[in-house]
């Protein structure tokens, strides 16, 4: 055999043997797919991001008070106007009320109504109505106007409507703004813990093929391991946020002047001091829950490759229990959402959510103390397994009675 064809088949033996190895595993089949999770990924996003939209316009509405008489001719006006705008582009829902008593204070009562958004609302006569619209509304209050314009032409064959724009401050936060606010929350704890609880299972994984956790163990109990390495790495990640943290909050003297003003209408239902603080607590939650979830990975797996297939599943669940999360944020108080609250995987980022769409306090607590119990079971079954499994020392098997 010559040298040359030596060579090739030299080359083409140890090019097989590689192609073998890398591609009859599972983690190539992961490279594969990477494609499709990431679009996955983005498409859950996007869809939470819609439907929580979704559910705040819903709650959009315009009010309209007038006398029972020209209810009907206002209506007629209102499916005129609503021809001309193209399917998506409408506006809000007209509300067409009573007129009772003092109708400038009926008004501010429709105005500040607690379960609907209200951007305008119109009062008085026809000729010369007033429309009371909140800051920003103007698109509402336009459409109000013109809706009395149209209604005078109805009746009278001729506009003429001068209406009066008053615009009152909010005394609360919005719908749309708190289901922003809590969609943010959602994404935000997802996203730092998925980002920062990884690296536990690699740190469990060094140490144990350094003989280190067998050292501790022998010294302390293997839950206090277990717990410590979870503190010690919370705090790391802590150090990751505030500086990112700090930096964020510059950016807001950066961003042009609508997307500023856009932010101010971020105001979750607890208020920005206790919002943040929540936030914060649940993050905590959030990460020592799925931090113990990999400890007990790291712990178990003996390569860097029995890392990557038993953390993609858990990866895979926080994603479906982001989902879980953010379909409950876009419907509070529906069975989606008490369902998302009370699974422990989903719990802090449903919370979350919650935080910043109902002014409730009770719920957080007792949501806490639910999480710190998983966290302590979590890390008690990982350091079961792991001296069962690893150090061998769960004690002896019981024996079946000899029949």
């Amino acid at each position: 055999m010559s040298i040359a064809r030596k060579t090739i088949r030299q080359t083409l033996t140890i090019a097989r043997r590689d192609f073998i190895a890398t591609v009859f595993t599972p983690m190539f089949l992961f490279f594969l797919l990477a494609p499709l999770i990431m679009v996955s990924f983005s498409l859950i996003g996007g869809l939470g991001a819609s439907s929580i939209a979704q559910g705040a316009s819903d709650r959009e509405r315009l009010v309209l008070i007038a006398d029972p008489a020209d209810a009907p001719l206002l209506r007629r006006s209102d499916q005129r106007l609503r021809a001309l705008f193209a399917t998506g582009d409408e506006p809000a829902t007209l509300e067409i009320e009573t007129a009772e008593g003092d109708v400038m204070k009926q008004a501010h009562g429709a105005l500040d109504d607690g379960d609907h958004d209200v951007a305008a609302v119109l009062a008085g006569p026809l000729e010369a109505p007033r429309i009371f619209y909140r800051p920003g509304e103007d698109r509402g209050t336009n459409y109000l106007a013109a809706l009395a314009d149209t209604a005078l032409r109805l009746r009278h064959g001729a506009g003429g409507s001068e209406p009066v724009k008053i615009e009152v401050a909010r005394a609360r936060s919005t719908i749309s703004g708190q289901h922003a606010a809590g969609f943010i929350a959602v994404f935000g704890v997802f996203f730092l813990t998925l980002l920062l609880a990884g690296q536990a299972a690699g740190t469990m994984a060094e140490e144990r093929s350094n003989k280190v956790l067998e050292v501790l163990a022998a010294a302390v109990p293997l839950e206090t391991v277990f717990l410590g390495k979870l503190i010690g790495m919370f705090g790391s990640a802590v150090l990751f946020i505030l500086f990112w943290g700090t930096i964020a909050t510059q950016i807001g003297h950066v961003l042009p002047h609508g997307a500023a003003r856009a932010t101010t209408a971020l105001q979750p239902a607890v208020g920005w001091p206790m919002f943040v603080l929540l936030f914060c607590l649940y993050f905590t939650m959030a990460y020592l829950l799925l931090g113990s979830v990999f400890l007990t990975i790291g712990a178990q797996a003996s390569t860097i490759r029995e890392i990557q297939m038993l953390s993609l599943p858990i990866t895979f669940t926080q994603v479906g229990m982001f989902a879980l999360a953010s379909a409950g944020a876009a419907h509070p108080g529906g069975w989606l959402a008490i369902v998302a609250e009370i699974f422990p995987l989903s719990s802090p980022y449903a919370m979350a959510g919650r935080a910043a769409n109902a002014p409730g306090l009770m719920p957080h607590l007792a949501a806490l103390a639910w999480q710190a119990m998983w966290v302590a079971i979590m890390i008690s079954l990982g350091a079961r397994w792991f001296r069962r499994g690893v150090l061998k020392s769960g004690g002896p098997r019981r024996r079946k009675p000899a029949g």
